[in-house]
């Protein structure tokens, strides 16, 4: 029975049903705002790529990878809790913490960066994209950090701990970190 029971398991799809039904939801609106993006780069190129070269490649840099190693972690942490090794597991999200930490400063930094600059919202429509897009992500991640408080919240309880809902956090942070590395490639990669 145990075997059965650990095949069925392995078979599913991590979390909940109802998250994967809001990562298409947020993977259908991002495309929407993407192709926006994209539409209104085509009808005025030179000025999105006079406005592109005000951004610091570097620091779009530094953030994705802290999103990145931020993945890493708490990938990290559902297979540790997977193992009941809830040790290991609050160790790894409390690093995923810590990306998220460092890539929202990252973006802070830009923006006042870039304020200092004089490129705000209203300078032009590629800064418009740019904070428009920069500022919605933001607001996932800070929701994010949300999530990531409830994953804390089942591991440091035997009587709490649900696999389902620590996988479930895992696949919102998985999703708000995919959705940065198609930004970062739009806003500061794509000429």
């Amino acid at each position: 029975m145990t075997d059965h029971v650990e095949a069925a398991r392995t078979r599913s799809v991590p979390g909940q049903p109802d998250m994967w039904m809001f990562v298409l939801f947020e993977s259908l609106l991002f495309t929407a705002y993407f192709s926006v993006y994209l539409v209104s780069r085509t009808q005025s190129p030179e000025l999105f790529l006079q406005s592109q070269s005000h951004l610091d490649l570097r620091v779009g840099v530094v953030n994705t990878v802290a999103l990145l190693l931020s993945s890493w972690a708490i990938a990290r942490c559902v297979q540790a809790a997977r193992e009941a090794n809830y040790r290991s597991a609050m160790t790894s999200v409390f690093l995923t913490i810590a990306f998220g930490v460092i890539f929202l400063a990252g973006k802070i930094v830009e923006w006042v960066a870039q304020i200092r600059m004089g490129n705000t919202f209203t300078s032009d429509e590629f800064f418009q994209h740019y904070f428009f897009l920069t500022s919605i992500h933001c607001i996932h991640v800070l929701i994010g950090f949300v999530v990531l408080g409830v994953v804390v919240y089942q591991l440091r309880s035997p009587a709490r701990r649900s696999q389902q809902l620590i996988e479930t956090g895992a696949t919102y942070w998985h999703t708000v970190d995919l959705l940065w590395v198609l930004i970062f490639a739009l806003i500061y990669v794509v000429r």
